[in-house]
């Protein structure tokens, strides 16, 4: 049992110090009695502060605790409500704005390089033409003689492999004909001995 837990018989010291103070004149029964009820005024003032004190950290501590439920509630919030809805839908449809935008940017990318450089209207001065078909001629010499060496790489690729193919085929044919040499000395043998078989069984 508690310490506090006393039976309603047994005397605490709080009642003895309270008899005694009766007993000596300096507290009257009736204003134990309107204490107890609380009707009346406690006996300190400083114990009215302190209860005062603490109801108000209690009321304190409970509108805490409800601004906390609150706070969980917003952010548990059900997400198909409309206002919810209405923010996402919101950001999705700026994502979308700004997706058309770079879209739109890249098809004008892929129109304006796959337009061919002849097409565009390009501001050269008039004492500069010279030097634009000189550079236009020497392009066109480079082009040429790249082309030439890419066929020249690829011609050697090829006789390369031509030659691999050569030497591959050679092989083949050299082992051929060993296996026909092969074959056809056991063909003249068979024959010799055929043929010695044939002479010693004559009468």
């Amino acid at each position: 049992m508690h310490q506090w837990d006393l039976s309603p018989f047994s005397v605490t010291p709080a009642a003895s110090l309270l008899s005694k103070c009766v007993s000596v004149g300096a507290l009257s029964q009736e204003e134990i009695d309107s204490a107890s009820n609380g009707t009346g005024p406690v006996f300190s003032s400083h114990l009215q502060e302190a209860e005062d004190q603490i109801r108000m950290q209690k009321q304190l501590d409970e509108m805490r605790l409800r601004l906390e439920l609150l706070q969980v509630d917003e952010q548990s919030a059900d997400v198909a409500h409309s206002f919810h809805l209405a923010q996402r839908f919101q950001m999705l449809q700026m994502l979308g704005d700004h997706m058309q935008e770079l879209l739109r940017e890249q098809n004008s990318l892929r129109q304006r390089l796959m337009k061919p450089l002849a097409c565009t209207n390009l501001p050269v001065h008039a004492h500069l033409h010279r030097f634009m078909v000189e550079s236009l001629k020497l392009m066109m010499d480079f082009i040429e003689t790249l082309e030439e060496k890419l066929s020249a790489a690829d011609s050697r690729t090829a006789a390369r492999d031509r030659l691999a193919l050569l030497d591959s085929s050679l092989a083949q044919l050299l082992i051929q004909a060993s296996e026909m040499e092969t074959l056809s000395s056991q063909i003249l043998q068979w024959k010799s001995v055929d043929g010695c078989k044939l002479v010693t069984s004559d009468p």
